[in-house]
């Protein structure tokens, strides 16, 4: 996506703003510091010579944030020497560290994802020995080899026999509900995106924080930020965002999700007749459904960012938009995004792979399964099978593998260097299974005409179904390839 200098100024406005109102409803959040884990990513040049990296790595990189004034409601538990570190152990091993050194001092916790928080817990679970002997003895592990990361962790890390003793006693209980309110007494909320796929981690979350609120404070996305939370103690299912308009110019294409996604100018030809159905910012109905359309400084025009909202209420006769879905996306587990279209793509070259058994995949679908941390795809096959020869358990192996290699850039990052995606699964189910799902679609109402079978799954009795009827599982053997930069530059 393209971006000028001047819309880091822009975005770091709308930052600016997010204390203030969170303020309003939590007083006193400038007496303590917040523990937010937040990374960077690696980044790449174009041919061209210009920068290419995701959107908060580009933030944090900024003057804006690193050089940025002291203010006791930004005040963080993480130096930026952790932060701006590209090793992701590293630098989650050195926040956590710092977190744990100030925790009586932490009054809100959070990551910019539920997934990334929920990693960070996860990241804790596995490495709390290590943390608790560095805290005792005032050292840092030799892991951390980064000058700049060692010199800024050791400024707070100093001996604490007592902390240490404390943490390894809460560690090391049976149970880890409520661990961040028994190691972070003082926390009042966790500040983490809960909405859309995110909802799923919910339960998670209040598992580990004893129910505590969870705030989603801002709308953004790396296209453009777009506005913010005004009643962030609102339940996650409430959750409504009121749209700044001097991010950009905003208008709304209305759409009917009755049929799929559908906008109400289908029939027409596209563009022209698209652009006579755009509603401006101040002309949107109560109750009605948009796919959010923007036109950018950056020089982004009219552009369908692919998020579907719903007019859920006013500020004064500022509208508040509760975000629906993303359009057309069909798994998600973290900054993820695979829609049908890549996910059927996947799934032919991974079935290619099974034509030498003369074997094929019948019918498949798939749902992002965050019982797991981190959490990972799943895929149900049903296999038709022509010949006599069985498959062998390693064949099936290389075909989670083609699939994770068919996938997206921004996926296999998330697993072969930010590991926070599992690997794929598939899961092989008895003959006929699709045949009950339909049956099950038919007896809940479902038009038999119509019935398409669904290409992912969320709802709980038909993930149940399947499972039951699932003979054998089988697991990516190994990361898939992933080079920093875009595909095409690296050729």
């Amino acid at each position: 996506m393209p971006t000028i200098e001047e819309e880091l100024g822009r975005r770091s406005l709308l930052y600016s703003l997010l204390m203030p109102v969170m303020n309003q409803f939590v007083p006193g959040l400038d007496e303590g510091k917040g523990m937010y884990f937040l990374f960077v990513k690696s980044e790449a040049k174009t041919p061209g010579g210009l920068m290419a990296r995701p959107v908060l790595t580009s933030y944090y990189k900024s003057s804006y944030f690193r050089d940025r004034p002291y203010d006791p409601y930004t005040n963080y538990t993480s130096p930026n020497e952790t932060i701006l570190c590209p090793d992701s152990y590293q630098s989650m091993y050195s926040q956590l560290l710092c977190g744990l050194c100030q925790n009586k001092e932490v009054l809100r916790v959070g990551a910019v994802f539920a997934s990334g928080f929920i990693r960070a817990i996860r990241f804790l679970e596995k490495h709390w020995v290590l943390l608790c002997k560095d805290i005792r003895a005032g050292t840092l592990d030799s892991q951390i080899n980064d000058p700049s990361v060692r010199e800024a962790v050791k400024r707070i890390l100093k001996p604490n026999p007592e902390l240490a003793d404390f943490i390894e006693a809460e560690c090391r209980r049976e149970s880890w509900e409520g661990i961040i309110t028994r190691l972070w007494p003082n926390t009042k909320y966790i500040d983490v995106i809960v909405t859309g796929t995110m909802s799923q981690y919910i339960p998670t979350l209040d598992y580990y924080s004893n129910g505590l609120p969870l705030v989603c404070t801002m709308y953004a996305s790396s296209e453009c930020y777009f506005g913010l939370n005004l009643n962030p103690l609102c339940k996650p299912s409430e959750v409504s965002y009121t749209l700044i308009p001097t991010m950009a110019y905003f208008e709304f294409l209305p759409v009917n999700r009755k049929n799929g996604f559908t906008n109400v100018s289908q029939s027409a030809p596209r563009n022209e007749k698209e652009h006579q159905e755009l509603v401006d910012l101040v002309d949107v109905k109560l109750g009605q459904e948009y796919e959010l359309v923007v036109t950018t400084y950056a020089g982004l025009y009219r552009y369908r960012v692919g998020d579907i909202l719903c007019v859920a209420g006013f500020k004064n006769k500022a509208p508040q938009f509760k975000f629906i879905c993303r359009k057309n996306v069909a798994l998600s587990i973290d900054s993820d995004k695979t829609d049908e279209f890549e996910l059927q793509n996947a799934v032919k070259n991974a079935a290619d792979h099974l034509l030498q058994f003369d074997a094929s995949v019948t019918e498949y679908t798939s749902y992002a399964d965050t019982s797991t941390i981190p959490g990972h795809y799943v895929l149900y096959w049903e296999i038709g099978l022509s010949g006599a020869t069985p498959i062998p358990p390693s064949v099936f192996e290389d075909c989670c593998l083609i699939m994770e290699e068919s996938l997206n850039s921004v996926y296999r990052q998330g697993r072969a260097s930010d590991k926070s995606i599992g690997p794929l699964e598939i899961r092989i189910v008895e003959g006929g299974t699709f045949d009950k799902l339909m049956d099950y679609a038919l007896s809940q109402g479902a038009s038999i005409n119509q019935y398409k079978t669904p290409r992912c799954v969320k709802y709980a009795p038909i993930i149940e179904l399947l499972n039951s009827r699932v003979v054998s599982n089988y697991f990516s053997p190994k990361c898939p390839k992933w080079v920093s930069g875009h595909k095409q530059w690296c050729t």
